[in-house]
Order: structure tokens, then C-alpha cells, then sequence
């Protein structure tokens, strides 16, 4: 590979040209390639940061990620300095960029990025919920039953979940979230972040799917909603836990081991369970 080459994704402004930054300027300004999820946009993106972006500009998007990745790795291989800018927030992160990446990685090519806005990180700070743990989704399938069938497999996820939604699927998506996760769950609807009708409704679940199929929103949604409380895990009575430590030492256990293990099932202290296996 030639001297130079690389890979620079690029954190555009979500909405509001002025949270771009420094580096995303110089980049655009001086990269080689620029690969755009939509021209348009990055045509007035560039107007209106006044940046001249003088190389060449290429389409990258859904629809030919697949074809233009590798005529775009060759260009990197060969010297050429590629960044890559999507509508808004960060590439790869439910938008394109993922193969770029992986297929500049695979030839050897230095990857960096110039971070920015992310949609994510910026609706779950101001949801209002926790914010230590969380769990990016991204869509929710577009059919009723494949959205139902993987809210019921996270209904249990105790960890804050953050999901994109297109607009004439939210009322729908809020009325399954409120029917498997619950009505009371706490939730979060962002849309038209940094923009000039941001909106940020902090409601449960069930209010919110009621505000959704009475007010269909428009633009970019972002949802937030509350982990699952953590499930109560009842202590068993002192035999039980003497045979299920018995049973692990039967199994190869060491009694340490076994007793460590049947300890941090229940969220019982050790000391506890050690005192249960040698009262005779």
C-alpha cells in the first residue's frame, strides 16, 4: 500500500451546522475521496460550513456499499486519502460505513475517524433514564410479527435500550413496546435532534404510544426506553442449596467452587451458603 492512504469517518452535525467540527472541516476540505451517504447533502453541508471541497466526490450509500467498498480500497491502497460522511452522526452505526471498514482493515489500511454528533449517545443523555448501562438496537424489524418476536426476546434486558424508528412506523412500534414490555415502562421519544423543532417527550410507554397513534411525528425519531427491573430471585430453603452444591461437586466441582457458584446464582454472600453446606 502506498504511502498515505487511509480512512477517515467522519461525525456530521445531526442537524445543526454548527456542531461540526475543526477536523471535519479540514477533512472535507482536503480528503481525496469523499464518499457520501447522499451528495445532496454533503453539497450543503460544505455551503453551509463554508468548506471547498476539492476532491472528488462518489455516492455511497445502501444501494452500492456492496459494489463501491472495493473500488474504494483500491484508492486507499493506492494512496488516496477517503473520508466517509453520512446524513448525520457517525457511519456504521445503522448507517453505511461498516463494509468500508472492514474491507480497509482486511488490506491493512489505517483507520481513523474525526468523531462527532451521534443520535444515540445524545438522546440517551437527554432522556432522563440511565444512562451507565445501555443497549443500541438500532430498527426494530419492519414487519408487526418480526417486531414483536424481538421485543420479546429483549423484555427482559435490564440494560437502558436505544432504538431508531421511521415515522410511520413509531405509533406501531410504541403500541408493541407498551403490550411486551409494559404500558408503565419508562420511555423517551427524541426526534428532530438539534434541529429547530426538536422534541424530547419523557413518558411512559403507554402515554407515548396513545401521543403517537393521535399525533403521528415527523423526522428522525430516536427512542429511548428504561431497562427491565431486575428480576427477584427467591432464596431457597437451606436442603436446597446443600443439594445443588452436592450436585456441582458430584458434577467435578471443587466445594469452593460449587459453593461460589450456588452463591452467585441466589445473590447470596459466600459465607452464607458455606455456612448452609457445614451446619450438620
Amino acid at each position: 500500500m502506498s504511502d498515505g492512504g487511509r480512512l477517515i469517518l467522519l461525525g456530521a452535525p445531526l442537524g445543526n451546522p454548527a456542531d461540526a467540527s475543526d477536523r471535519l472541516r479540514d477533512t472535507l476540505a482536503s480528503a481525496d475521496i469523499v464518499a457520501a451517504e447522499d451528495t445532496r447533502r454533503l453539497a450543503r453541508l460544505a455551503r453551509d460550513l463554508g468548506v471547498t471541497v476539492t476532491g472528488r466526490v462518489v455516492s455511497y450509500f445502501e444501494g452500492n456499499e456492496e459494489r463501491r467498498t472495493p473500488e474504494l480500497v483500491d484508492a486507499i491502497t493506492g494512496g488516496a486519502v477517503v473520508a466517509l460522511v453520512t446524513d448525520g452522526g457517525m457511519p456504521s452505526v445503522s448507517d453505511p460505513g461498516y463494509r468500508l471498514v472492514r474491507g480497509a482493515l482486511d488490506v491493512g489500511a489505517p483507520v481513523t475517524a474525526a468523531p462527532g454528533p451521534s443520535a444515540v449517545t445524545t438522546a440517551l443523555a437527554l432522556s432522563g433514564l440511565a444512562c451507565d448501562r445501555f443497549c443500541f438496537e438500532g430498527f426494530l424489524p419492519r414487519t408487526p410479527a418480526g417486531r414483536r418476536s424481538r421485543l420479546r426476546a429483549l423484555a427482559a434486558e435490564e440494560r437502558t435500550l436505544v432504538f431508531f424508528e421511521a415515522p410511520h412506523r413509531i405509533a406501531g412500534a410504541l403500541a408493541d413496546l407498551a403490550a411486551v414490555f409494559g404500558a408503565d415502562r419508562p420511555a423517551a421519544l427524541a426526534r428532530e435532534l438539534t434541529k429547530t423543532y426538536e422534541e424530547v417527550l419523557r413518558r411512559p410507554l403507554g402515554e407515548l404510544a396513545e401521543w403517537a397513534a393521535a399525533n403521528p411525528p415527523r423526522g428522525e425519531i430516536t427512542l429511548v426506553v428504561a431497562g427491565a427491573p431486575p428480576a427477584e430471585v427467591t432464596r431457597p430453603d437451606d436442603a436446597t442449596l446443600r443439594a445443588e452444591v452436592a450436585e456441582r461437586e458430584a458434577a467435578g466441582a471443587t466445594r469452593r467452587d460449587a459453593i461460589t457458584a450456588v452463591a452467585d446464582r441466589y445473590g447470596l454472600r459466600r459465607r452464607e451458603v458455606y455456612a448452609v453446606v457445614h451446619t450438620v
